[in-house]
């Protein structure tokens, strides 16, 4: 019985992985997995366990419990581990339980509150923009500023 159930299964994986319709199986290294090397892949990537190596793949997602040391090429990462190592994104997620290490070139960023990033994030069109402005030009900035009341008894008495 157990070599028909498990018969069933493996022919109805492979049809699966046929159909370009389905929804693609992400490649998962688990909580107690190491690698030492590099991952290739044109879908998802789950990592909860440790990577050391290059990572090129469509989708990464580093797990709270996932840590990749090395250099990344993603078109979409979300971070909520640790990340040692050069990324080069088109969507950056970093979340509040996430470390990034290094530096991060992305087209869009989200950070949540709490994240630690110890290295650049730069925009990739940024070192573009920047570069139209000569150096006679100023840039102007608008921050907010916040309005300091002092509330100081000694001035108030003289006044009176």
């Amino acid at each position: 019985m157990k070599k028909l159930k498990r018969l069933i299964y493996v022919k109805l994986a492979r049809r699966l992985s046929r159909s370009t319709t389905g929804a693609p199986v992400p490649t998962i290294i688990s909580e107690n997995s190491k690698i030492m090397g590099n991952i290739v892949s044109e879908g998802i990537v789950h990592v909860d366990g440790h990577i050391e190596g290059d990572i090129t793949c469509e989708e990464l997602v580093i797990g709270v419990k996932g840590s990749v040391h090395g250099e990344i090429k993603v078109a979409n990462l979300q971070l909520f581990g640790l990340l040692k190592g050069k990324a080069e994104v088109n969507d950056l997620f970093v979340a509040k339980s996430a470390k990034l290490l290094g530096d991060a070139s992305h087209n869009t960023i989200a950070i949540e509150p709490g994240a630690y990033i110890d290295g650049c994030c730069l925009r990739k069109t940024s070192v573009t923009e920047i570069n139209q402005f000569s150096k006679d030009e100023k840039v102007v900035v608008a921050m907010p500023v916040k309005k300091i009341v002092v509330n100081d008894k000694s001035s108030r008495s003289k006044n009176n």
